[in-house]
């Protein structure tokens, strides 16, 4: 007849697992649909703490309808961290997206099973940054045709032109997830400033550090790369994306020195680190365009984008979060109680940078504003290009 025999060897694997999915009352493992990319979340962290866990409810969600997350790739917690702070909560998740949505966790990108014949496959690397570099060549591995890093991408610049290589090489993309170049502040400023002739673009950046030597000396020690590296890679990804800035392109740099502090504070571990608590400067580019940034780590929850005109005057201004943002962050408190605050004042974002992603890998549609590996070696190497000339200039 028409219908296998269940006892054949052929048929007993899919016997068994229908009969475990039974037993258990677990959904079919999560495959794409059309137009869906198969996503592979390399790097969970801890719910309500890592971006990785809040990159997943999104598309657990159906926030970003081009990505179907299918795989989970987290070592620690699968691993070492499992008894430690955070495991009984990542054990708690685990169980619950894989009963409701299917989704297969592993303990290294090499467990996930082939790319089925079709399929386009997407990894999201959310981790480490040093670990970037290995997990690029392990999702090529794998069969992805689109890679997503997080911001900065690697530690250094030479890694990411060996990283702009290797997935060029195998004729895979890669999109950083600069999520201020769809911000709805940067395209409103942007906007209003190419509408009014003269108009000169600030970009502010604020952190809630309090200013003192121990909360400052904990967050240098910390984000040891430094701040242009780390706090401010945002904003000089958006210099690179849509004001021409790169290194052999700038022009002047001119800081403000009356804003701007330098510092060297103790660490917790009691090492000297020496950084920028806060910096404001201003590139002229070769190809005649001005831009500034002003970053300060202390200078509170909201950032924004300013325009003034030619005499200096503020003609515009968009902040993060607006009303609208903070609305949308009411919801999403109730709904994630305790989770980082970022996560919710910059979700629309991550939601855009993800869906856009999502659809050009499952189509091939241009992921329009989206970063390329190009923008994030630009971004770092002005990033290592300012810092000492900067840090001299204040010294």
């Amino acid at each position: 007849g028409s219908e296998p025999d269940p006892n054949s060897p052929q048929a007993l694997p899919q016997f068994k697992s229908f009969a475990f999915q039974q037993q258990f009352n677990m959904v079919a493992n999560a495959t794409p649909g059309p137009n869906q990319s198969e996503v592979i979340l390399v790097g969970c962290g801890c719910p309500l703490r890592g971006m990785g866990w809040y990159h997943a409810v999104q598309m657990l969600g159906g926030e970003c309808p081009s990505a179907k997350l299918c795989h989970i790739v987290e070592p620690w917690f699968l691993g070492g961290g499992a008894t430690g702070p955070g495991g009984a909560e990542f054990a708690e998740f685990q169980k619950k997206t894989e009963e409701e949505h299917g989704v297969q966790f592993h303990t290294s990108v090499g467990a996930v099973p082939p790319v089925a014949d079709g399929v386009k496959r997407l990894a999201l690397i959310s981790g480490r940054t040093v670990d970037n570099p290995r997990l690029l060549t392990e999702a090529i591995a794998a069969g992805c045709t689109v890679v997503y890093l997080e911001k900065p991408g690697a530690p250094t610049v030479a890694e990411l032109e060996a990283m702009k290589k290797e997935a060029a090489d195998a004729n895979v993309t890669i999109c950083m997830g600069y999520n201020k170049n769809v911000c709805k502040y940067v395209r409103n400023a942007r906007e209003f400033a190419a509408s009014h002739d003269g108009s000169h673009v600030t970009f502010v950046s604020n952190n809630t550090y309090e200013n003192n030597a121990e909360s400052l000396g904990e967050c240098f020690e910390r984000n040891a790369e430094g701040m242009l590296k780390n706090m401010a890679i945002h904003e000089l990804a958006l210099l690179a994306s849509f004001y021409d800035v790169t290194v052999d392109n700038v022009d002047t740099v001119d800081v403000d020195k009356d804003f701007s502090s330098c510092q060297t504070l103790k660490g917790p571990s009691g090492k000297d680190f020496t950084d920028f608590d806060k910096v404001k400067f201003t590139i002229k580019t070769k190809t005649g365009k001005e831009v500034s940034v002003q970053a300060d780590r202390c200078g509170g929850d909201i950032s924004y984008a300013m325009v003034s005109d030619a005499d200096g005057n503020e003609t515009f201004r968009h902040s993060m979060p607006d009303e609208d943002d903070k609305a949308n962050v009411a919801v999403l408190q109730a709904k994630y109680p305790g989770a980082m605050p970022y996560f919710f004042s910059q979700d629309p974002d991550y939601i855009t940078v993800k869906e856009r992603v999502a659809k050009f890998c499952a189509t091939g549609e241009e992921a329009k504003d989206i970063a390329t590996i190009d923008i994030a070696i630009a971004a770092l190497s002005v990033a290592e290009y300012l810092t000492p000339l900067m840090q001299e200039k204040l010294s």
